[in-house]
């Protein structure tokens, strides 16, 4: 009995030895895999490049109308006639709304009968002047007579004339504020009209930039309703003042407007553009690391043959869609890291993908 005990507590013995011997050399090879060599990590590379940008001088502006006026009436009265529809395109002059004028015509009837009736006066009196039937004085009293007569239908007339209102200058037509029949006190609100074509665009720059200004300059804007459209145009004016809070100058542009695209009241980010300057070192926005304490990127050395990394900063300025200028740090013709630089420390080897990979596929360091 003992013998059998003996022989099954051996048998355990083995099996517990087996499984251990076996886990003991799982353990090994993890081990020794750990301790061999990482492979080096792949990245995209891009070549410094440089180019010629022409310098601008951002700021934000408004679109402004050449000319824009609320339309309205200079003398009171009910309206007669609406001869306009709201969005309507009108020429200078045009008629727009006429007012009750009856009693006015009916008024100037009666002063243009004095005035003729004076005039008789006048006639018939200066060749009784001549047979001395009549003394000067008379005369003269009736030329005054003949001179008021005439002072009132002008004035009359230019009531009446007032009382149709017209289109003070060419453009287009707000949304129609009056209806027919409704009495307008003297000053009311029409329609408002705003020459569009072409039109200005308001902005400031800082007064540093004074001696950069010139009437004539190009200049484009870009608004959010088109975001893939430009517009060029030309400084019209600089106001020859600094505005003393802000210590800004204040320029006005001017811009074709044919198809009537820009509006009053538009928000458009104005460049101002500058003579050429000489040829920028440019990299992709992808390429540079960008933090509060610098801006970085991993730049790409030879060393005995194998391809290794170094942090290098560098100072950019500009940006051109997704090119950023580099002021510092780089040569034309460096390399750098496009992509893949979260996974990167210096002095690091690297395996660069070949040119026709896709770039997107490699991890990427956030910007901040």
């Amino acid at each position: 009995m003992i013998a059998r005990l003996l022989l099954v507590l051996l048998a355990l013995a083995a099996i517990v030895a087996g499984l251990a011997f076996l886990k003991y050399g799982q353990i090994q090879k993890e081990i020794a895999s750990f301790s061999q060599p990482r492979p080096d990590p792949v990245v995209a590379a891009v070549t410094v490049e440089s180019q010629t940008w022409q310098p601008t001088l951002a700021a934000v502006g408004t679109v402004q109308a050449v000319q824009g006026v609320a339309v309205n009436n200079q003398v009171a009265g009910q309206v007669k006639e609406i001869l306009f529809t709201s969005g309507a395109l009108v020429r200078a002059g045009e008629l727009l709304v006429r007012l009750d004028d009856d009693v006015d015509q009916a008024d100037l009837e009666g002063l243009s009968a004095a005035e003729r009736l004076s005039g008789l006066k006048i006639e018939r009196n200066r060749k009784l002047l001549k047979d001395r039937a009549v003394a000067q004085g008379d005369v003269d009293e009736i030329s005054a007579q003949l001179d008021q007569a005439r002072a009132q239908v002008k004035a009359k007339q230019a009531i009446i004339d007032k009382k149709a209102i017209r289109a003070p200058f060419s453009g287009q037509l707000g949304i129609r504020e009056v209806n027919l029949g409704q009495y307008l006190a003297a000053g009311s609100t029409i329609v408002s009209l705003q020459a569009l074509n072409p039109v200005f665009v308001d902005y400031a720059l800082p007064e540093r930039h004074l001696g950069e200004l010139r009437h004539g300059q190009d200049a484009r804007i870009v608004v959010a309703a088109y975001p893939d459209r430009t517009f060029n145009g030309k400084i019209e004016a600089i106001s020859p003042a600094i505005d003393q809070g802000t210590r800004n100058i204040q320029i006005r542009a001017r811009f074709e407007n044919a198809d009537l695209t820009l509006k009053p009241g538009m928000f458009a980010r104005v460049n101002t553009l500058l003579p050429s300057a000489d040829a920028t070192l440019t990299l992709p926005r992808e390429a540079i690391t960008f933090n509060p304490y610098g801006d970085s990127v991993y730049l790409i050395n030879e060393v005995d043959g194998k391809p290794q990394v170094q942090r290098r900063q560098v100072v950019t300025g500009a940006a051109r869609g997704g090119q950023v200028a580099v002021l510092e740090g780089l040569r034309e013709g460096d390399r750098v890291v496009l992509a893949g630089q979260v996974k990167l420390t210096n002095g690091q080897g690297i395996q660069i993908k070949p040119d026709g990979d896709d770039a997107t596929t490699t991890e990427q360091a956030p910007s901040s």
